[in-house]
């Protein structure tokens, strides 16, 4: 590999884990998040957006902290987090749902996967697709049912249907992206399947989950205006 690359690549993942760093700092320093999910997703997020995520944080994460709204309400403001543009709701959905599908590819691609080396079609990356989808279906499935279930006040079978009406498509969307993403990248950038213990490795996926939000996108769009999923 290049080694421009290589340091780009290290430079793009050092800055994503000091971003994560920061909002985990920033959140147990007084700023935890009205919906508790979110005190896990934002430094998810940063992750694979590093300072995009940083900056994404504190122009609209933060105003969904407990501090922030109740120093609205004693100034007697409506909280300014029940009023982000719509825009802006759709991506934290969109958020919510990729950062279940990045902790599921980081255990699949990091973990089981060096593990267990599987091979699907010849290929052990199509192999890893499937661990990947699995397990982030299921991490993303457990974020969004605590989400609705205090949300709506569910009973854990009427949360757990929300749970799979709510994600499943907008999960399926971001794999599409993160997937279609790799593939480019394993079969057409560097014509060979990347080491999971190269730092280039996980510079193609952040740019993966990237295209994952990107794909995401307009199913959450469509997904809240259809009422199948709560705005954020």
């Amino acid at each position: 590999m290049a080694d421009w690359l290589t340091l780009l690549a290290f430079i793009s993942l050092i800055l994503a884990i000091l971003s994560a760093l920061i909002i985990v700092i920033d959140i147990f320093s007084g700023y935890r998040q009205h919906m508790w999910i979110m005190n896990v997703v934002w430094p998810v997020t940063a992750l694979y957006a590093g300072p995009l995520a940083l900056w994404a944080y504190f122009s609209v994460g933060r105003l969904s902290s407990h501090r922030v709204m109740q120093t609205d309400k004693a100034n007697g403001n409506q909280p300014r987090a029940r009023h982000k543009p719509y825009w802006q709701s759709i991506g934290l959905a969109a958020t919510h749902c990729g950062s279940g599908c990045t902790l599921g590819d980081l255990l699949a691609e990091g973990i089981v996967m060096s593990w267990v080396p599987f091979t699907l079609f010849g290929h052990q990356i199509f192999a890893t697709w499937v661990v990947d989808f699995i397990l982030a279906f299921l991490i993303g499935i457990a974020f969004q049912y605590f989400t609705i279930v205090p949300m709506k006040h569910l009973t854990p079978m009427q949360g757990l249907i929300a749970a799979v009406k709510a994600d499943t498509l907008s999960l399926t969307a971001w794999q599409v992206g993160m997937y279609g993403w790799m593939a480019v990248a394993t079969f057409l950038i560097f014509g060979q399947a990347l080491r999971a213990d190269s730092p280039i490795f996980w510079f193609m996926m952040q740019i993966a989950m990237l295209f994952g939000f990107a794909t995401s996108y307009p199913v959450n769009w469509w997904l809240v205006r259809a009422g199948i999923k709560e705005t954020m």
